[in-house]
């Protein structure tokens, strides 16, 4: 881990290059917008000119930008591309599993290695020891990569040689975090309109998370095995107590959009046929139709 170019220093990137500067490898950093380096290069990073001195002063090429289309038109002017030859390119920017494999097959076509990686983690937590990052793509080069991304994230976690799987399993939790956002800040709306202190209710939330952590392992669980029935409660009551939150909504005078378009599916799902199931069969109405 001698040497290491991090290419994109938006609040994850600069994260990122800070972290392997503070184990005194020789990091080198390039940015679209030069001033993003200062602090940087102030603790020991260097500055690269060019990506394409970027690319060519490490066997190891980290990518942290906003998208996987954003890290393709950097590295393929032919220079770039050419020197990419050799090294060891981890992407850790945000895309999909097809564009995951895509840059795999581009990556690997230059004669490179590709990693194919996934943050979950806010810049703040970058180098914890519990910080996790997702990791995927052939067995050898993690091997290469490892030491610097465990200096990243104690918390890593190899998926396996199929290069998309991180990108997977990024999907689906942004997918979790999607519907929790929403609803942490619609649960703000009643509390506002309720008079309840919302940093209490946040506090609430906090100390709900084993609980909730342990339903969203039982949803997984009960998911994958097809196994909906005998539930503690069922899809019915669950629509039922969903359709307050609409008749809350109107009566406090708030925003309904959130429980409105939560009490539809859960109506979809008892209308089908599902009441008496596990609250995860909800899945059933939201899967393509056979």
């Amino acid at each position: 881990m001698r040497e290491v170019t991090v290419i994109g220093l938006g609040e994850m990137g600069s994260a990122l290059a800070a972290a392997l500067v503070r184990t005194k490898a020789s990091v080198t950093v390039w940015n679209r917008s030069a001033a993003k380096a200062s602090r940087l290069v102030a603790d020991g990073a260097t500055l690269a000119p060019s990506v394409l001195t970027a690319v060519r002063a490490s066997p190891i090429i980290v990518v942290c930008v906003s998208s996987y289309a954003a890290s393709r038109e950097i590295l393929e002017t032919a220079a770039v591309a050419a020197a990419l030859a050799g090294r060891v390119v981890i992407q850790l920017s945000t895309g999909t599993p097809k564009e995951a494999r895509d840059t795999d097959a581009w990556v690997r076509a230059q004669g490179a290695e590709y990693l194919d990686g996934a943050i979950l983690a806010w810049p703040s937590q970058i180098g914890g020891a519990h910080t996790a990052i997702l990791a995927s793509g052939a067995a050898a080069t993690f091997a290469q990569a490892e030491e610097v991304l465990t200096v990243l994230a104690g918390g890593l976690r190899y998926l396996g040689e199929d290069v998309a799987t991180s990108s997977v399993l990024f999907a689906a939790v942004l997918a979790h975090l999607a519907g929790r956002w929403i609803g942490t800040c619609h649960g703000a709306l009643i509390c506002e309109a309720e008079g309840f202190d919302v940093a209490a209710f946040g506090a609430v939330l906090a100390g709900l998370a084993p609980i909730l952590g342990a339903d969203d392992h039982h949803m997984g669980d009960v998911i994958h095995r097809g196994a909906f029935a005998n539930p503690e409660s069922t899809l019915q009551t669950t629509a039922g107590d969903i359709g307050r939150l609409v008749q809350h909504a109107a009566e406090a005078g708030i925003n309904a959009e959130v429980p409105r378009f939560a009490a539809a599916l859960f109506r979809r799902a008892v209308d089908a046929g599902h009441g008496a199931e596990e609250h995860a069969a909800l899945i059933k109405v939201l899967r393509p139709a056979a």
